[in-house]
This record gives structure tokens, sequence and C-alpha cells, in this order.
């Protein structure tokens, strides 16, 4: 069998196991028209080389099948997004829809089990576009049972060694609404209750013998504690968008401000209750004219606001490492109190469905927001799959200080889950 053949098997694999996986979610609307220079024009032979027909057509007839905007239609369809980064290399399970009030809104209820025993229950009953689009409300309740999630330690000089493992399930429940007064920018609002997360030995499949966080680091906040805190937990945000596409920009970019609140419910004096500050930014400059070329810039960063006498839990500090921070690192490699990360990223279209990208990272924790530096980095390279407006696959391979990783993912680097994720960030996701 050829080598153009097995590669063609590949990616029509992927196109049609991962449909409606993170970049095709069933959290979002229908994508419109790019915003800032209209839609692409059609590119056949795009890139570098010619593509062989065959992978053309096998990509087209996944897409002609399982559709390129990711909003299932009414009716029975397969979660396989809504996990966060370490549950595994696939979750799947059972989603429905209905739309109601004359097509005004929708409700949604799914389940998920993923790779590594991660399990997932959602209902969420949502208006998406009120008032010609300007206005948008909603509903959301999640139970999750994330049953491995990686700790190390606080701070930036946190030692691989001592590499330990958690347990956490919650219930989150949360009313949204967001305002458009224009089409490129949202102010979004947010209120839910957290409900007490349980911080259990770890379990699910695949498990690694590592010990089990609380024992590991019995000093650290939240770890030593039974029973952790009930949360009302609140978040005001400000989204500029003016990308072609979510999931494969080529040209524009998305900037986020967001103030998050945590209010602990439980202790007499609120010792858990913290605030957040957040900005992140992505801008996607396009080198040459058919975009064949484009330079990805990205940032992010975090400031924790904790009164004398309080903290903020172990699971809920700012983190960094991973396939979406500093991709030579493991998932949640580094915690502290405030953290910045930056990328960037050259891509080249070498075929019509194929891009190349190398890339490098660089960020850091710190106790103290002025103490951040950038001293963590990443180096590397890889391909990303995609359509002209999603990507449906990527294959990073990066070096860093901790040796060699290589990831495997279904989304773009650069897509900004925060901006659709609407219950609370536990445990808070690089």
């Amino acid at each position: 069998m050829s080598k153009t053949l097995l590669v063609a098997l590949f990616i029509a694999g992927v196109v049609s196991s991962t449909a409606n996986a993170q970049d095709f979610r069933t959290d979002e609307g229908p994508e419109l028209e790019p915003i800032t220079i209209g839609a692409a024009a059609a590119r056949p032979n795009s890139g570098l080389l010619t593509e062989p027909r065959l992978l053309s057509t096998l990509i087209n007839s996944g897409l002609e099948r399982f559709g390129d905007a990711g909003v299932p239609s009414d009716g029975f369809y397969v979660e396989l997004s809504n996990m966060i980064t370490g549950s595994g290399f696939v979750s799947i399970g059972p989603g429905y829809r209905r739309q109601i009030a004359n097509k005004h809104g929708f409700v949604d209820a799914s389940a998920a089990v993923s790779w590594r025993g991660y399990n997932m229950m959602q209902g969420r009953i949502e208006f998406p576009a009120l008032a010609d689009g300007h206005f948008s409300v909603g509903s959301q309740v999640m139970w999750q049972d994330q049953t491995q999630i990686d700790y190390f330690g606080i701070g930036s000089q946190s030692l691989e060694s001592n590499a330990s493992q958690y347990r956490l399930q919650s219930v989150d429940s949360v009313a949204y609404a967001a305002m458009k007064p224009v089409r490129s920018l949202t102010l979004g609002g947010e209120l839910g209750f957290l409900r007490r997360p349980d911080i259990m030995s770890p379990g699910g499949t695949f498990k690694p013998a590592l010990p089990t966080t609380p024992d590991e680091f019995p000093h650290d906040p939240g770890a030593p504690d039974a029973f952790q805190p009930n949360y009302v937990h609140s978040e005001v945000s400000l989204t500029s968008d003016t990308r072609d596409h979510r999931s494969r920009p080529t040209v524009g970019g998305v900037y986020r401000a967001a103030l998050t609140t945590f209010v602990d419910q439980s202790t007499s004096t609120g010792a858990f209750s913290f605030r957040e500050y957040e900005a992140e930014g992505a801008q996607f400059i396009p080198v040459d004219q058919n975009r064949n070329w484009v330079i990805a810039l990205h940032g992010w960063t975090v400031w924790s606001d904790v009164a004398p006498g309080h903290a903020v839990p172990f699971y809920l500090l700012p983190s960094l490492g991973g396939n979406n921070s500093l991709r030579s690192y493991a998932d949640y490699r580094f915690h502290d109190l405030n953290m910045a990360v930056v990328n960037a990223e050259s891509r080249w279209t070498i075929i019509t469905h194929m891009d190349a990208a190398i890339f490098v990272d660089a960020g850091n924790v710190a106790h103290r927001f002025q103490d951040l530096d950038f001293a963590k980095r990443s180096y590397g390279a890889g391909v990303r799959f995609h359509t002209d407006r999603t990507t449906f696959a990527r294959i990073d391979v990066a070096h860093g200080s901790e040796g060699w990783k290589f990831t495997f993912r279904t989304s773009d680097v650069f897509r900004l889950s925060r901006l659709t994720r609407r219950v609370a960030p536990a445990p808070f996701v690089p």
C-alpha cells in the first residue's frame, strides 16, 4: 500500500472519528461568514505541493457526511467534547438536542466517558440569538468525574520527580448571558454555584503508579481538607473577535479580558475566597496574499487577588504545561498564584488540507505577579490537518528542559476554550 494511501486513510479516519469533537463543538452556534475580509476563496491547489486527489476525495466525503460547522441538528448525536486536558486520547457518549420556542432556543443533554475513565454529564437550555442576534441567555448543569489529574506542587521550582495525582468530582450549576452590541464584540457574564468538590485518590484506566496528591503535598492549600467549600462563582468578560474562522484562523485576532470571583460559602472566614484577573489574546498574520504562510501569536496571563489570611485551593491555582501552553512539559506541570505564557507559531500550507508548523512557547508561574518571567520554554514542530475553517487534527513534537513530548489533539493550539466553557474551571485548565 502506498504512503499516500496510508496517509489518506489515516486522515479520513480522523475526520470521521473527530466530527463534533473539540473543534467540532456542540456548545457553539454555527459559524458565520468571516468578519475581517469576507469569505475565503476556494483554493483547490493551495499549498507548496499539489494534494493527491484520493486525499481530497476522502476528506471532502467526510465533511459531506459529518459537516463542518459543529452544530448537531435536532435529535441524537455523538458527544466527543466537554472533556479537559489529561482525559486521554478520545472521549465518547450520547447526546440529544432539540430546538424549542419556535427555534429561538434549544435544550441539550449529553454524557461521555474518556480513554482514562473521566466521566461527564451535562444539561443545557439556551436562547442564543435573541434581539436580532445581539443577546443570548442560557443555563447549564454539569457533573464531572476527573479521575487522574496531575499535580507537582506549587512554584516554578517544583520537581518533575514529585509528580502526584488526584481525582476531582464536582457539580456546577451556572446561568449566563451575553450582549453583542456589534458582531465582533461580546460582553458576557455568568453566575454559578459549585457544589463542594470532592478530592479523592486517583482512579480510572491506565493509571500510573503515582502517589495521591493529599499524601504527597499535605501542606498545600486545600489538600489536607476532608471537605472542600461550596463556592458561588461569577465572571464578567469582554471579548473582541475578528478572526476569519474560530478553529482554523488565517487572519484577524481574538482578545479577551475577564474578572472571575470565587466566594467560599462554607468556612466562617471565607478562607478560600479570591478573585482572578485574566487577559488573553491571539493574532493571526498572513504573510502572503493566499494565506499559505501565517504567523500565529498568542499571549495569556492570570493574576490572583487573594486577601491576607485567604488562599486559593491547589486545584484552582493557575497552572501551565501541556498541549495548549508549554508543549514540552507535562499537563498541569506548574502551579502558583500568577502565570503568564506567550506562544509564536509559523504555519505553511504544504497541501490543501495540511499545514506544517514550527513553534516556540515561553512562560512561567510566580507567587507575585511582578516576579513572572518566561524562563520555561518549549521548541518544536508539527503538522495540522484542516478544512478551510476547521482544524480536525494536529500532531506536535516539542522539546524543553524536561525532555521531549509528543502530542496528538483534535483542536487548534490557540482555540481558546475559555470562550465557550461556562462552568467553573475546576481544576484550572491551562
